[in-house]
């Protein structure tokens, strides 16, 4: 491949890894564009909707950008998206964080992690997939990846099944989900190093299949 074939749009709503997930994404062959306005998804393949820190402030900034809907429209339209960390739990109906609605993507809420020895939960810990999926296509069972956060997805009732792992900080957590064309994990994925990398490569062959005439 001479260069590039899809083009990924990195939501950039001030508060993410953006640096460490363009180089991934790259590693695996995407071009990556920051976007903050609507316009700018236009010519994307792919959404990737990172984040670290709180719903609220990270909601307040995708309204005044007027990006909400556009997100909102991107999944409903079955496109290839990927909510990271923060950006998983901005997929869900609200957060009880900071009491935010979020982009009603995926039913459930955002919850405290319920047991958890310490808070935040950071560093490497185990992802046990609950079923197969592409995303995890190549990747051991159990692997480690890296996480830092205080809060976890719950999925509402009935939804159970959008869940693809879980991981194991006090009480057991959801850490990784899909619902048609949308998946989120709770890690890192481009701070897991070769595991990690071969998520995002995952996901981009996913992003690159779609994209296919």
């Amino acid at each position: 491949m001479s260069g590039p074939d899809i083009r990924v749009a990195v939501v950039d709503h001030g508060a993410g890894n953006l640096v460490s997930v363009r180089e991934a994404l790259e590693d695996a062959g995407a071009e990556v564009a920051f976007v903050r306005r609507p316009d700018e998804m236009a010519e994307a393949d792919g959404l990737l909707v990172p984040g670290v820190g709180a719903a609220a402030p990270a909601m307040a900034r995708l309204r005044r950008q007027g990006l909400v809907r556009p997100i909102r429209a991107w999944a409903a339209a079955g496109r290839p998206m990927l909510g990271v960390c923060l950006g998983l739990q901005l997929l869900m109906d609200g957060s009880d964080e900071d009491g935010a609605r979020t982009l009603a993507i995926i039913p459930g809420r955002t919850v405290a992690l319920a047991g958890a020895p310490r808070l935040p939960h950071m560093g490497w810990n185990q992802v046990e997939r609950t079923r197969e999926d592409p995303l995890f296509a190549g990747v051991t069972p159990g692997e480690d990846f890296y996480f830092v956060h205080s809060y976890a997805i719950r999925p509402a009732p009935g939804a159970d099944a959008v869940t693809l792992a879980t991981t194991v900080h006090g009480d057991r957590f959801v850490s990784a989900v899909a619902l048609g064309s949308v998946h989120g994990v709770q890690f890192h994925p481009e701070r897991s190093g070769r595991v990690g990398r071969r998520v995002v490569a995952n996901w981009v062959g996913l992003v690159r299949d779609r994209a296919r005439p």
